[in-house]
């Protein structure tokens, strides 16, 4: 039998929606100025552009689960389980730690892949201050738990419900994820979906988002922080 529907399909095309409203912002991010400026008054607005952010990944969070617990879905549902005692959180760090490895791994060979990247830069968004470093975390961490709520969580199990297919699902929402990220420029959109068909097939394994929340989080943490400070002591 198959597993119910989290919420209307008409939910789901809401959502796919909104992402392909976020494409039409990243196109236009991309285009209104020279890669020096871009992100542009200055970086001193950057703390904004944090809130915002939040606010975004908060606002998806909310339409999802909204929608979902009105259909009856349960919130253990969409991620899978929960942590009952230190043993579960150990469990998922511990498969966290190497996935994260596999996920730099293949982010570098994909960067590598596709050769030169003719989008803006966006490094003036990253932190400088330590208030921004602190404000940038919780960006990250708000990212490696509402974009793994909507993408894996419910997108993936919707789709797969939906279609009966783990194959499509795990494809569908990897592109929705994918183009989410348009704002970054076409090579690291490509990089990004295959980067989300990994966590999807982590989801798929581990039957949880959790192990994925926690890797997502920290390579977020990490590649920001990386590319603003450790770029001259770390060679990855």
């Amino acid at each position: 039998m198959a597993a119910p529907l989290l919420a209307p399909k008409w939910h789901t095309a809401g959502l796919i929606g909104i992402v392909l409203l976020s494409v039409v912002f990243g196109v236009w991010f991309q285009r209104r100025a020279e890669p020096e400026s871009i992100g542009a008054p200055e970086h001193r607005g950057v703390i904004g552009i944090y809130v915002a952010a939040l606010l975004l990944d908060w606002g998806l969070f909310y339409y999802v689960w909204a929608f979902a617990s009105r259909s009856g879905t349960r919130f253990q549902r969409i991620v899978g389980g929960r942590w009952a005692n230190p043993k579960d959180v150990a469990r998922d760090v511990a498969i966290a730690i190497p996935f994260w490895v596999v996920w730099q791994v293949a982010g570098i060979l994909m960067h590598r892949l596709l050769g030169p990247d003719t989008a803006k830069s966006i490094g003036v968004l990253l932190p400088r201050s330590p208030l921004e470093v602190a404000v940038w975390i919780a960006v990250c961490a708000t990212a490696g738990f509402c974009e793994e709520f909507v993408f894996r969580g419910y997108l993936q199990q919707q789709v797969q419900a939906w279609t009966g297919r783990p194959s499509i699902a795990l494809a569908a929402q990897s592109v929705c994820f994918g183009i989410g990220h348009a704002y970054q420029g076409i090579k690291n959109v490509a990089v990004i979906t295959v980067l989300g068909a990994l966590f999807g097939w982590l989801a798929l394994r581990r039957r949880s988002t959790r192990p994925g929340m926690l890797a997502h989080a920290w390579s977020d943490v990490y590649s920001g922080l990386r590319m603003q400070f450790l770029s001259r002591l770390l060679p990855f």
